[in-house]
């Protein structure tokens, strides 16, 4: 039972993870706005998303001969996502990319987006507190 209440939960679980880490990598642009040279990262929370649920479902990589090396846990990181350098609209000229308006655009929309992930979860702790008193 406490595997299916782990399933239950893992989709909201990792949306919350995945939303906290792209929420530090804003703040990280933000925060070197005016040191030369940075370049500002971010990653595409959707594909992340979709890999971190499909390898939690896959279980073991694929092999095709015995001597290949599975990872120590079964499978990669999952919440790992793959930083990309994003391209900015009016690059400055001490070569930093990161642009203000974007990057609070992109960190009140993914601050919203973590509370709405918030409030699904608890609403899916109180549907299972409704469920579990019933009986």
């Amino acid at each position: 039972m406490l595997g299916q209440i782990n399933d239950y939960f893992r989709t909201s679980e990792t949306a919350l993870k995945l939303r906290s880490q792209r929420q530090e990598v804003i703040a990280a642009n933000i925060a070197n706005a005016d040191t030369p040279n940075y370049k500002a990262r971010d990653f595409d929370f959707r594909s992340a998303f979709d890999a971190a649920t499909a390898k939690q479902h896959a279980g073991q990589m694929a092999t095709t001969d015995a001597h290949h090396l599975q990872p120590k846990s079964g499978v990669a990181n999952p919440l790992s996502p793959q930083l990309q350098y994003r391209n900015p609209f009016q690059p400055s000229i001490d070569g930093n990319t990161v642009e203000m308006n974007t990057e609070m655009r992109e960190f009140s929309d993914n601050a919203i987006r973590y509370q709405a992930a918030i409030t699904f979860m608890q609403g899916q702790i109180s549907t299972m507190k409704t469920a579990l008193s019933t009986q």
